[in-house]
C-alpha cells in the first residue's frame, strides 16, 4: 500500500460480499478524521489478520457502515488526541481492539456486563478498523501494552488473546481440568498456551498436520483430528463449524461445559438431550469482551510470555491475507505489518 498523502487515509475497504476470489476488499483513500474529545488518532504499526475480518470481507456479517474498513487488532502510534483525553501523549504506543465503544448507562453496563450493551459498536465493523494506515479510536477502549512486545507479537493480544481468555472463562474449566480445543488458528493457539500455563491437560482437535505439530510444540498433551483420548471437563469451539457442536457435546464428562468462541456458526445439527446434554452438560456462547478481560489478559500474558507464532503480511497484501486464512494456509495468525 502506497503511503497516503498528508490528511489522507489509505485503507483497505469492504467491498461486494462474495467467495475471496472475486476479491471482496478494495483500496479506498479518504480523508484522516480529527479526534474527538475522546479519541485519539493513531498511525498503524500492525494490525492482526482474525476470522471475524473474513466473515464481514465474505458476507457472512454484514457490514453496518459504507465502505467499511476491518481491523480490530491494532498496534498504533499516537498522532493526535482529543482535548479530554488524559495520561495519553503523541507518541505513545497504543492498542485497540474488538470493543469499540458503549454506552456507559444500560443495565448491562452498570453490571460489569458491557460486552452485553445492545449499543455496542465494534473496531472494524460499526466504526473502520486497522486494516488502514490510520485509525481513530475512543481512548477509554484503548490499551496500554505489555512492555518487551514487538508490534507484529503484540497485535493478536488484542482479540485472538483477548477473546480466547473469556472464552477459557466461559468454558469454566477446574483447576487441572481437561479441556478440549477444537480448531486450532490464532486465538487457539494462544489460549492453549494460557490453560497450559494454568496445570490444565489440553486436547487439540483440528485436521492440519502443521496445527497438530503447533499444538503439541505450546504443551498440549494430544492433537488430531479425532476424538480427545478422555472425557473432557471443559471444551472451546474456535472453528466456526456449527456441525462441530454435537461432536464437542459428547465429548464432554458428566457437568462438562462447551464455549463456542466465534461471532459467526454455522447451522447447528439437532442435538440427541440423552448423548449431548444429559447429566447437566452446559453450551454456552462468548459475546465479545469487557474492558476487564483486556486488561486481566494483557496483565496475564505480561507475565507468562506466551509464544505468538506470526505470519507477517505487507499492509498492502491484506487481500493475500486473508484469502490465505480461508485456504488454510495460515498456522497461528496473520499480521499486517506498515510498510
Amino acid at each position: 500500500m502506497v503511503p497516503s498523502a498528508p490528511g489522507v487515509t489509505s485503507a483497505w475497504v469492504v467491498g461486494s460480499p462474495g467467495p475471496l476470489v472475486t476479491g471482496p476488499l478494495r483500496r479506498a483513500e479518504r480523508p484522516t478524521p480529527e479526534p474527538g474529545p475522546d479519541d485519539v488518532l493513531l498511525r498503524v504499526r500492525a494490525c492482526g489478520v482474525c476470522r471475524t475480518d473474513l466473515h464481514l470481507a465474505e458476507g457472512d456479517l454484514p457490514p453496518r457502515r459504507p465502505d467499511c474498513t476491518p481491523g480490530h487488532e491494532v498496534v498504533g502510534e499516537v498522532v493526535a488526541a482529543g482535548g479530554a483525553v488524559r495520561e495519553v501523549r503523541t507518541g505513545d504506543r497504543m492498542g485497540v481492539a474488538w470493543l469499540a465503544g458503549t454506552c456507559g448507562r444500560c443495565r448491562y453496563c452498570r453490571a460489569g456486563r458491557e460486552n452485553l450493551c445492545p449499543a455496542s459498536r465494534y473496531t472494524g465493523w460499526d466504526i473502520h478498523g486497522g486494516f488502514a494506515d490510520h485509525l481513530l479510536a475512543d481512548a477509554r477502549f484503548a490499551y496500554r501494552l505489555p512492555e518487551g512486545w514487538g508490534d507484529e507479537e503484540a497485535a493478536p493480544l488484542l482479540c485472538a488473546g483477548i477473546i480466547g481468555y473469556r472464552a477459557l472463562r466461559r468454558a469454566d474449566l477446574p483447576p487441572g481440568g481437561r479441556l478440549g480445543i477444537y480448531g486450532f488458528g490464532a486465538s487457539a493457539h494462544l489460549t492453549a498456551q494460557l490453560a497450559v500455563a494454568r496445570g490444565a491437560v489440553v486436547h487439540v482437535v483440528t485436521r492440519s498436520p502443521e496445527a497438530q505439530r503447533l499444538a503439541r510444540e505450546l504443551g498440549a498433551v494430544s492433537a488430531g483430528a479425532g476424538p480427545p483420548p478422555e472425557p473432557l471437563d471443559s471444551a472451546i469451539l474456535f472453528a466456526p463449524a456449527g456441525s462441530l457442536v454435537p461432536v464437542a457435546l459428547a465429548a464432554l464428562d458428566r457437568g462438562g461445559t462447551l464455549a463456542v468462541a466465534g461471532i459467526h456458526l454455522s447451522a447447528v445439527p439437532p442435538l440427541d438431550y440423552d448423548r449431548h446434554l444429559f447429566q447437566e452438560r452446559t453450551v454456552r456462547s462468548v459475546t465479545a469482551n469487557t474492558r476487564e478481560d483486556g486488561r486481566a489478559f494483557l496483565s496475564e500474558a505480561a507475565r507468562l510470555r506466551p509464544t505468538v507464532r506470526v505470519t507477517r503480511y505487507a499492509l498492502g497484501q491484506a487481500d493475500r491475507a486473508l484469502a490465505d486464512l480461508a485456504a488454510g494456509r495460515i498456522t497461528g495468525v496473520g499480521v499486517l505489518v506498515a510498510e
